[in-house]
This record gives structure tokens, sequence and C-alpha cells, in this order.
């Protein structure tokens, strides 16, 4: 076990068959990375301090009584491969729905979810084009601004529903700018892997 493996697994308390298959994924990650760039290349050695422990955080603050989980723009798999592996163990009734436009990143996925024997589906269309998914966790990491992804909420967020967002350092104007044409609850944690980052927990979304 390297060392980032064993400092995830400490951090976030998972089993060897999860650590094993978070390998697997970031060994498929660096395999069609120069092809397809799922993450950025000065990355690639930080794929456990940065993507997988950013993933994991966001899993960490979704309801225990979830049922379907959509993650928006799932590109490399973050969050939304991950989670799909941290359920697998822990939550392995969760649905979950990968939406990822581009037909090369939505092909990595369904290669991931096969290879590493996941329950996900992959939905290679434009969030714009998809039916209402009526899920009750909806997630997006470095997709598009708060009041862009408020939009894909109301679409397709239960009534009841929550959503998680990871957001830099300038979180706080992108809610400011949400306000103007939105009515929400918030709250919001300090990010494991950005300093200066906050995961915003969203509920309530109604336009005004």
């Amino acid at each position: 076990m390297s060392r980032s493996e064993a400092v995830f697994a400490e951090r976030f308390d998972v089993s060897r068959e999860t650590l094993e298959r978070l390998s697997n994924l970031e060994a498929l990650i660096k395999k069609w990375n120069p092809t397809i760039n799922l993450v950025a290349r000065s990355t690639l050695t930080d794929i456990w301090s940065r993507h997988f422990a950013d993933s994991a955080q966001i899993f960490s603050f979704a309801p225990e009584n979830s049922d379907h989980w959509a993650d928006f723009g799932a590109g490399g798999g973050f969050p939304g491969l991950v989670v799909a592996i941290l359920a697998l163990e822990t939550r392995p009734e969760l649905q979950i729905s990968l939406v990822e436009s581009d037909l090369r990143k939505s092909a990595f996925l369904g290669t991931a979810i096969r290879d590493l024997g996941l329950s996900a589906r992959v939905m290679a269309e434009r969030i714009e084009d998809i039916a209402p998914l009526d899920c009750d966790v909806l997630s997006a990491r470095a997709l598009a601004p708060l009041p862009k992804l408020l939009g894909f909420s109301e679409g397709h967020l239960r009534e009841d529903g929550v959503a998680l967002f990871p957001k830099g350092a300038r979180w706080q104007e992108e809610v400011a700018s949400a306000r103007e044409n939105w009515s929400f609850d918030i709250e919001s944690w300090p990010s494991q892997v950005d300093p200066n980052g906050k995961i915003l927990k969203i509920t309530g979304v109604r336009r005004v």
C-alpha cells in the first residue's frame, strides 16, 4: 500500500476492497488520460490526495437515506465513480447516474463501471436534454457557476433533495450572484483538499 493510499484509508475509514477498486481506478485514469485529458496532467501524482479525497468528502455529506444520486458533468469520474465505489460497500442500494455529454469521457466512465464491477449508469447526453431524473442528491464538481447549477437542480432534484457542490475561494461571490434569481437554504463546510474552498450543501431551491 502506498503512502497516499494509507493516508486516504485512515482519513475515510475504507476497506481493503474499496482501496483496491480505487487503485484500479487510478490506473485506468492514468491509462486514458493522455488521450482524453480526464484530469489536469499536473494532478496525476495527486489523485488520491486531491481527486479521490475531494470526492470522498462530498460523499460523506450526503443523507444516509438517499436512493438516487446524480452526478452532472461526471468527466473523469469525480465524484461520481468514487461515490459508486464507496457506495458499493456501505450503501449498495444507492442508484447512481453519471451524466456526461462528451462521448469519449462517457466511454471512459462506462469502461470503469464495467471493469471495477460498479453499479451505476452513464447518460451520454447534455443535461438540458435529459428527462427529469428525480434524484435526491445532485453533485457537480468544477462544472459551472452556482446560478447555472441551481438551474440544473430545479429540473432534476426532488423537492426535498440535496445539492452538493465543491467550490473554490470565490464561493461567496457565486452565492451572492445566485441569490439574485434563486431562493435556497445553504450550509458550508471547509474543504479538506482546498484551503480556500468550501463544500456547499443546498436545499429548498426555488426560482424567485
